[in-house]
Order: structure tokens, then sequence, then C-alpha cells
């Protein structure tokens, strides 16, 4: 069923909205602008496109996701989880290629949420998570070694082990100068005290020192100006990049990439959004905002998008009222382009990839892995398999493997859930008055999902059935799931048991597997009147059973016509 109505968060705030939420929209806003400054540009650069593009980024797709999207305080724009997966693909496929994977990314995450599929991100186990954050994680960091080194390297690989040794093989020829300016600021980031950032932001502090001491020094560092020239002061006029159709094709897995990874960012972002200030995100409309800044990025010559954690937390923490905060902070960044941009020029590379590593310690989960003896062994090789394929290969076949082993963790605590097992006391409170069987009835109890998982458990419960039974219960009561399968197995048991003699009686049927038994024709095979609501029910109907059976027992038995009566 798909959603037609289109309701971003900015419209119902701004209903409420007076000049206290302004003021603190608006000192929020430009503290999270000059945050993401020099963030926007780091992350561009580490993608393999320039630093005004990163702005751009930030501009555009920052005030589109605030002004559409269903949350409150979210900021969006380029984030370092992209970092890996964008170079990668213009790597292999050149710029408009990865123009073209952004924009279909971004018509899927409307389609996405145009047809309630925000809910879809609840599928996904949080060892999944952790394992390719955490590779994301440790692939940015890789990936910034060249200007952390000061390496002479024009071109890095796209892939793990093309990155390795290409590192390997330049790393002697490492630049002394810009090591020590890169841990100077790595490690100023680190101890900058975190209560000190709602002032001055330690990102915005770090580049302006580094700047000042590699001018100063007159040291031969790499800048950005260096590398990439005088960056523009404009934002440059939307255009299509022109494809052929036949080359979407090739294009349709990365932009899968694109838009899983968007999805799964932006709407954990959401959560933990809502977790801090106690509200509630529309997921649907959130994803609606996101495939819509998605589309729009690549026209201005900006990159993918999604929610930002470490920007939103900025942005609550600063007081942050309405989804305004996010639009100041779009239009702080398109500001400091337009006018501070030449100025940007002289920032030294080894800095942004000191901001980058910090970034990349921030965001991994680490103490994870420390914790992973208090798992099972299953979801820890989900975790780690995940970790490995993401960085070894791609972030792709991680989730998807991920998901995979996540499913058999699933299936496995599904089928030890399940127990079928034979009674004798319909109480289901050991306390409770005690509701015996009568002789010759047992009852069959099923608990837990029963899926295909099981049909062998139940098989093999239906047929320890004791011999010389005359009445079995089957009791769904504790039956959560019903599928197909189990009912098959059930339905076997069933017939088998009547053709034998033995009568059989259902009860306590959810809505559920009370609707599967109807759909399937399984009620009318074994009649509505062995299907029964209650225990009560049930143990009233084995107890007339058994008086029949007694009064047909205790009936004389008619004389046989012809014989001898006397």
């Amino acid at each position: 069923m798909f959603r037609l109505t289109f309701r971003p968060r900015l419209l119902a705030e701004l209903r409420h909205y007076d000049r206290h939420k302004l003021r603190a929209d608006l000192f929020a806003g430009l503290t999270v602008g000059i945050i993401a400054t020099p963030l926007a540009m780091a992350f561009a650069i580490a993608s393999g496109v320039t630093p005004e593009q990163g702005l751009i980024t930030a501009a555009v797709t920052g005030f589109i996701i605030s002004a559409f999207g269903g949350t409150r305080l979210c900021i969006g724009g380029p984030t370092g989880a992209f970092i890996v997966v964008l170079y990668a693909i213009l790597v292999r496929y050149g710029w408009v290629s990865l123009m073209i994977c952004t924009m279909m990314a971004g018509a899927m995450l409307i389609v996405m949420g145009v047809a309630r599929l925000g809910w879809l991100i609840r599928f996904v186990p949080n060892s999944v998570i952790i394992g390719f954050t955490n590779g994301i994680a440790v692939l940015i960091a890789l990936s910034q070694v060249k200007d952390f080194f000061g390496l002479p390297v024009k071109n890095m690989p796209g892939e793990f082990f093309g990155i390795v040794k290409t590192l390997a093989a330049n790393l002697p020829q490492m630049h002394l100068p810009s090591l020590l300016i890169a841990i100077a600021c790595f490690v100023f980031l680190r101890l900058w005290p975190a209560r000190w950032s709602r002032l001055v932001p330690s990102p915005f502090l770090v580049l302006i020192l580094a700047t000042l001491a590699t001018h100063w020094s007159d040291l031969d560092i790499a800048t950005i100006g260096s590398k990439f020239g005088t960056i523009t002061a404009a934002v440059p006029r939307p255009e299509l990049p022109s494809f052929r159709i036949e080359q979407l094709g090739s294009l349709i897995a990365p932009s899968i990439t694109i838009a899983l990874l968007a999805a799964i960012e932006s709407l954990l972002c959401a959560v933990v959004a809502d977790k801090m200030t106690h509200d509630r995100t529309d997921a649907d409309q959130e994803l609606i905002a996101q495939g819509l800044a998605n589309v729009v990025s690549p026209l201005f010559g900006g990159l993918a998008c999604t929610s930002a954690m470490a920007r939103t937390s900025a942005n609550i923490s600063n007081g942050a009222q309405t989804p305004v905060a996010g639009i100041v902070h779009a239009l702080t960044v398109l500001l400091v382009l337009l006018v501070a941009a030449p100025l940007a020029s002289f920032v030294p590379l080894p800095a942004l990839a000191a901001i980058l590593v910090w970034v990349a310690v921030n965001m991994g989960d680490w103490h994870e892995f420390r914790a992973l003896r208090r798992y099972t062994l299953m979801r820890n090789a989900t975790l780690i398999s995940t970790f490995l394929l993401t960085v070894l290969f791609d972030l792709t076949v991680a989730v998807q493997v991920g998901m995979v082993l996540a499913t058999l963790l699933l299936v496995k605590r599904l089928t030890e859930a399940a127990t079928v097992q034979s009674v004798d006391n319909l109480a289901e409170d050991p306390d409770a008055p005690p509701l015996m069987l009568p002789a010759q009835t047992v009852a069959i109890r099923l608990r837990g999902a029963l899926f295909f998982g099981v049909a062998d458990r139940i098989e093999a419960g239906c047929a320890a059935v004791a011999p010389g039974s005359k009445l079995v219960l089957f009791d769904f009561l504790d039956v959560i799931y019903l599928d197909s399968t189990a009912l098959e197995a059930i339905e076997r048991a069933c017939l088998g048991l009547r053709s034998e003699g033995v009568e059989v009686l259902l009860f306590g049927l959810g809505a559920q597997p009370r609707s599967l038994v109807a759909r399937t024709g399984f009620e009318a095979r074994l009649g509505a009147e062995r299907i029964v609501d209650t225990r009560r029910q049930a143990f009233d109907l084995a107890l007339w059973r058994e008086v029949q059976r007694h009064a047909a027992l205790l009936q004389p038995t008619p004389p046989t016509p012809g014989a001898d009566t006397h």
C-alpha cells in the first residue's frame, strides 16, 4: 500500500514557533554549521572529489533533509560512512556514473518511503550494524594514512589489498613535518574537552591552528590549494548527467549499496535522536527526504548524503528545538562557501586527515570486540564476518552475509525455543487446581513459533503418543506463529491418529494460526467441531467423551438373533 501523504516535520513545528525557539535554533545551527564545514571538505577529499563539492553537499542536502524530513533535529550531509563506498565507485566507474548511482539510490529511498518501508530497519540486527560500522571506521582511517604520513601517492586504489600494498611500498618516503602536524592535530582533538566544544568546535579550531602553524613555519606541507587549486566560491548551476540507458544495469548494485547505507544510517540516527529528546520520528517521511536530497545533490555536483550522528548530537546538545536549526546549519555552510572558500586553500591536508582519523575512532563501537566473550558463537560470527568482509571486500557483500548469518541465528533460536511435549494435566499454572485428563487421553502441548525448522519435532512428538490412547488434545495456547510446513506436519499427525481410531481435538489457536487453519482447508478436513477456543472447553469435551465411552461399555450387549437365551 503506497503512501499518498507528504508531511514534513517542519510544517508541524512552525505552527507553534516563537522567538525563543528561533534564538535556540540560530545558535545551534551556527555551531553545527561551523562543525560541518571542515568535515564536509575532509569527506569530499577522502571520497576523491574536490573540497567545494563537500561544502555543496552539506549545504544542499542539509537544507532538504531538514526542510522535508520526518525528524525534528537530525542533521543531514556527507558522512564518513560513505567515503569508502563513493571512492570505490568513483575509481571503478567514474564521476558521471557516481552521480547516476547517487540519483538512483535517491529514487530507491523515495520508493521505500512512499511504500512505508521505514520499519524494515528493525530487521537489521545489531551485530550486523556494529560489524559494518566498525569496518567502515577502519577503512576511513586506512584511507587517511597517505595524507597523515605525507606519502607521495597521487592515486590510491579503491580496494583494501591494493591500498595496503600501495601504502607499504611508499611508507619509507613519509614526510616527517606532515606526520608531526597530523599527530599534533589528532592529539588536540582527543584532548579537547567536550564541554568546550559547545563554545568552540574542535575540528574548526584545529583547522585554524594547523593552517596558521603551516603558514608561519614555511614547511613544505601539502594543502588543499596545492592539490586542488583555489576553491570556487560559487554554487554551480544544476546539470543533468549524460548517460546511456544500457549503463544503468551495471550501476544497480552500487546504487543499492548507497541506498542501503543511507537508509540504515539515517534511521539509526533518528532512533538515537529520539532517545535523546523523547521524540518520535516518521521513518517513512525521513526516507522520502533522504531520497530527495540524494536525487538533487548530484545535480549541483554534490555527493551522496545521509543523517550524521555526530552533527545531530551536537545539534541537540547545543539546544536546537526544530528543523530550522538544520536549515540554519546548511545556510552557514553555504555562507562559508561563498565568502571564506578562498581561505580554505591554505588548510593542510594532514590536518584534514587527522580529523577523519578522529571521526573514525569515534564512530566505531570498539568495546564490542572486548565484549565478545559475553555472547554466543553464532552472534560473534555474524559480527566478525560482517566486519572482515566490510574491510577486505565490499559493504554489500558484508551486509548480505551478515544478514544470512543473522537469519540462521534467528532460526536456531526459534527452533530451540519451540517445544512439543505430552502432558496429562491441562492446568497452565502448577499452583492452579489440576485438570487431570481421563485415562486413555493425552494432551500435546505446543509452544513457541512452529515453522519449517521444527516440523520434525512436531512429527516426533505426535508419534510418541502412548499406545491405546483414545483421544489426543493439541494445546495451541502458547503458539505465537504457525507456518504451512508445521501445519502440514500437524495435519499428517491428526489424520494418522484418526486412521488408527484415535480422536483428536485442537484448542487455543490464536488469530494467526486459526486464520491459516481456515485458509488451507485443514479446518474443513478435520471438522470444525474438533476445534475449540479454550482449555476448559477442551477439558470438558475430554470428560464428556470419557463418560460416553464408559456408558457404551456398561450398555448390555444385545442378544444375537436366533441364539438360545435360556
